[in-house]
């Protein structure tokens, strides 16, 4: 069968030129009669993978060396717990900026580690915008300020990095990293799950400034320190080898087409592109976020009429559009346009919009 025009929120859409190369690599990968994922993790050719997938993230997103680079377990969530317990000290607290779900959900997961102050929230305005920098209650002893980005569920996103003076900036990048050029220097700690924009779920990539490793000072086990991985080169306990394969060749992909810059273009090709169709379908959709807030990544709406819902679902399947259900929080549709999207895929997506508004309108 033919591939579909996949607009997933995680996991999502790999670049099918990575997809087609793990295909003739599964059963002999480098001519050694193996796959990657039946070789040790500690033998050459696996560590040689690793130290080029490092070093394609580094010059990717030049990152400077006084960071360590971290290919870690445990999805996102797991993380919300483990920096408070590498970054703040017991009885400290942190804080917290929530634009959504996912910000929300890390105060959450900190709060038995930490003592989350909520500096600044849109939760009153139903999570439609990044809440005013002037309006944050930031507190300089705070041990890290934790931000999202960009929220998946919400389709909200910061279009700039925020001044926390000289607090360690943390953000959860799963859903925007590698969208398009950042200063890793504004940031203290930059982690992200990379079943959105780097490979697999079951991998998590940590950026972490050097000197925060030895902020640990609670009791804890070994693998939940930053530390020991890194002096470990993540290979602590056995890590997602697969997984680790498969964002290296992502990596080496995002090169090829041009690195970020192209990709932030590329990627705001895309927005442009479906929120004009929204904009512009008279009422038929709408997108409920602030424009300066708006996402890249990705793009929730709703229909004029939610009796629709159903017929749109199935109609837009049927013309090979996956996956555009709404996240069950807010319901409507939501597209995801992570960079594996290419702008074809867009474009059959808002050709299908406009015939089913004309149709249904």
């Amino acid at each position: 069968m033919s591939r579909l025009w996949n607009f997933s929120a995680g996991p999502a859409a790999l670049p099918q030129p990575v997809l087609e190369r793990a295909q003739r690599e599964l059963l002999d990968w480098q001519g050694c009669g193996a796959s990657v994922m039946e070789l040790s993790h500690r033998g050459k050719l696996f560590t040689g993978l690793a130290r080029q997938a490092e070093a394609d993230l580094r010059e990717l997103l030049a990152i400077p060396e006084h960071y360590a680079v971290l290919f870690l377990q445990g999805g996102a969530t797991q993380h919300f717990a483990q920096i408070p317990m590498n970054l703040a000290a017991e009885g400290a607290s942190a804080d917290y900026v929530v634009t959504g779900h996912w910000g929300e959900k890390a105060a959450s997961e900190a709060a038995p580690y930490v003592k989350v102050n909520l500096a600044a929230s849109s939760k009153g305005e139903s999570y439609r915008r990044v809440p005013p920098r002037e309006t944050w209650q930031l507190d300089e002893r705070a041990a890290y300020v934790h931000y999202t980005p960009n929220e998946t569920i919400h389709g909200v996103e910061f279009h700039d990095i925020p001044d926390v003076g000289d607090v360690p900036l943390v953000a959860d990048m799963s859903s925007d990293i590698l969208s398009g050029p950042i200063d890793v220097s504004k940031f203290g700690l930059i982690y992200a799950g990379a079943q959105k924009n780097i490979g697999p779920s079951g991998l998590v990539i940590l950026i972490i400034r050097r000197d925060l490793l030895e902020r640990a000072s609670r009791p804890m086990a070994r693998i939940f320190r930053y530390a020991d991985h890194a002096a470990n080169d993540s290979m602590l306990n056995t890590p997602n080898t697969w997984g680790w394969y498969l964002a290296g060749l992502t990596f080496e992909w995002l090169k090829e087409q041009g690195g970020l810059a192209a990709m932030r273009e590329r990627n705001a090709a895309k927005a442009t592109l479906l929120y004009g169709a929204i904009d512009g379908s008279g009422g038929f959709y709408r997108n409920p976020i602030e424009l300066a807030s708006r996402s890249r990544m990705n793009v929730p709406f709703t229909l004029h009429d939610s009796a629709l819902d159903a017929d749109f679902l199935k109609e837009s399947e049927a013309a090979g559009l996956l996956a555009l259900k709404g996240h069950k929080a807010l319901g409507g549709m939501r597209a995801s346009i992570y960079n594996a999207v290419p702008l074809e895929a867009v474009q059959a997506l808002v050709a299908f919009m406009q015939d089913f508004a004309k149709r249904h309108g």
